[in-house]
């Protein structure tokens, strides 16, 4: 006896399931029957006997309920539709906006603004902002350690020449990593050059910005650096840079491509060309590259004699007219350019106008990019995700909400901010004392370089390096580099305000906030950023940000010194 298989097999049958019973003819004829009487019932009109048939046609076919609710809906549709309402009876769905999606910052300020004026319990936050810098960092101290070297260095191995692009701090970035690929390679560095921008429209050469005659010996003992290429090898380029052999080099490479790629070529020509050369070392390289990284930075870059003297003029009259502040006063480095607003595609107050100008920037400045098919902007959710510039007046309510008072007096570095006149108005009425380079400065002493940006750039630099706080609101090359420098300067903490625009974002948005909770929120955000001061570099971080451990050592042994104005 064989069990039972569900499977068919060669050797063995399986029984097969029952087939199903024919339908009884009998059952066949009623039905029959019955439809004949349906049809044939008396009593009944044409019309409903039709109809009739069809329903019952539709009930034995399943298929109809599933068209049924489409029937009633077009059925509802076209009742509603045979019928007018007035306007005022229709049903109106709210919209619903996410929290932070919103430029509500006007109408948060026209709430607070009595109890902002009337709150009298603010303490001299600017001298007492900073807790944590007069403490060590874990047990110690930090202070400035780059050393150059000494004796001679041996016969080089040919010239590099690079293009800076960008603004100042981002050429700056170009120029330090150039030092430390030509150091690295045993190459001659030419004094690099900058490339000409439409957005910064800056002709600005080496030596207009920065010392060259100080940049060239203060690297004497660790990178050759001259300012013109020999005779004998340019007549092989027919004294024609572009002509010269010009490496692509990819962003962020490690310095072993260099070594690998660039140096057999480099002995080979004698002269190479790299173009564009912005962020094109790694961050993390051998500490040799990153010595040299810094002595460029700290060390040999200090800016030319007139920018230099005029920054530490107005440095003096900063901290002359901050007098009962002990000298001390707040930079703030204030992205509201209509570029950047522009750029940044978010929305604001400015209506209709706004828009349009938003519009004509976008294409002037970036011609078709914002327009690509498929391309959405969403101004809610960049807000939401702090990537929209603070206002002018979004600042004036952070700094009060943390502490300080109408009368500090802040320095505002910023480019021509957009619609100044109405956007600047809620921020001078909260900061009085705000002061911008063409306040402090004359006509006179501006008039060689208003139409530099780069060179406007670098004496707005200076004055915040020597800020008691500074302030940064939209991220970018000159907060990074000013973060780093000052963290180098004093001791290893930035004095820097980093806010979190995510949670500005909804505290910005929150009508219903009252002046005490917005203020212990605000003091709050101030207190991490005091925090984050000391801060090492990690893997991937700047040097030019982070420059502990590189560019800084270890000391249990405070050390009282006053920082230069040398920048």
């Amino acid at each position: 006896m064989h069990p039972y298989n569900r499977l068919p097999s060669s050797g063995h049958s399986s029984p097969s399931p029952p087939h199903s019973p024919l339908r009884s003819p009998r059952f066949r004829q009623t039905r029959s029957k019955a439809s004949g009487r349906f049809i044939n019932q008396p009593g009944r009109t044409l019309i409903q006997r039709i109809a009739w048939h069809l329903l019952s046609v539709l009930i034995r076919r399943q298929g109809f309920f599933l068209f049924a609710p489409l029937l009633y809906i077009s059925g509802m549709l076209l009742y509603m539709g045979s019928g007018s309402f007035p306007d005022d009876r229709l049903p109106i769905i709210p919209r619903h906006f996410a929290p932070g999606s919103r430029y509500r910052s006007p109408q948060l300020y026209d709430k607070l603004r009595p109890e902002m004026d009337a709150d009298n319990s603010s303490a001299d936050a600017i001298s007492t902002v900073w807790k944590h810098s007069f403490s060590a960092y874990k047990g110690v101290e930090w202070r400035p350690c780059v050393n150059t070297s000494s004796g001679v260095l041996p016969e080089s191995n040919g010239y590099i020449y690079v293009e800076a692009n960008g603004g100042l701090n981002q050429q700056r970035t170009s120029i330090c990593n150039a030092v430390a690929v030509a150091g690295y390679l045993n190459a001659t560095l030419l004094i690099p050059n900058f490339h000409f921008h439409s957005i910064w429209r800056d002709p600005s050469k080496f030596g207009d910005i920065y010392d060259e005659e100080y940049f060239i010996s203060s690297l004497e003992n660790d990178v050759r650096v001259v300012n013109r290429i020999p005779e004998y090898l340019m007549e092989r380029f027919d004294h024609n840079m572009t002509n010269v052999y010009n490496f692509r080099i990819k962003a962020w490479s490690p310095i072993s491509y260099y070594k690998d790629a660039v140096l057999p070529r480099l002995l080979e020509e004698k002269v190479i060309r790299i173009s564009p050369f912005a962020n094109r070392l790694s961050f993390d390289s051998p500490p040799a590259v990153q010595r040299l990284r810094c002595l460029a930075n700290y060390k040999a870059l200090r800016f030319s004699s007139p920018i230099l003297t005029l920054g530490e003029t107005l440095v003096a009259r900063m901290k002359e007219r901050s007098a009962n502040y002990s000298g001390k006063y707040i930079s703030v480095h204030l992205r509201f350019e209509e570029d950047m607003v522009a750029f940044s595609c978010c929305e604001f107050d400015g209506g209709a106008q706004e828009k349009e100008d938003m519009t004509e920037a976008r294409e002037r400045g970036w011609k078709g990019k914002f327009n690509k098919p498929g391309r959405v902007i969403r101004p809610g959710a960049n807000r939401i995700n702090g990537k929209c510039p603070l206002t002018p007046l979004e600042v004036g309510l952070m700094l009060r909400g943390m502490g300080f008072d109408k009368n500090s007096f802040i320095y505002l570095a910023s480019g021509k901010i957009y619609d100044a006149e109405r956007t600047m108005a809620p921020l001078l009425e909260m900061f009085p004392n705000l002061i911008t380079k063409q306040m402090v400065a004359t006509d006179e002493e501006l008039a060689p370089y208003k139409n530099y940006s780069s060179r406007m750039a670098a004496i707005d630099y200076t004055v915040c390096l020597h800020s008691e706080v500074f302030v940064t609101t939209q991220g970018g090359n000159f907060p990074h580099f000013l973060m780093g420098h000052r963290r180098y300067l004093y001791g290893g903490h930035s004095k820097t305000i980093r806010p979190d625009k995510r949670k500005l974002a909804l505290l910005f948005d929150n009508p219903k906030i009252g002046w005490k909770t917005f203020k212990r929120q605000l003091l709050s955000m101030r207190s991490h950023s005091d925090s984050k001061g000391f801060e090492l570099k990690r893997p991937n971080d700047s040097i030019y940000t982070f420059p502990c451990p590189d560019c800084m050592c270890r000391t249990n042994k405070s050390e009282d010194s006053k920082p230069s104005l040398a920048t």
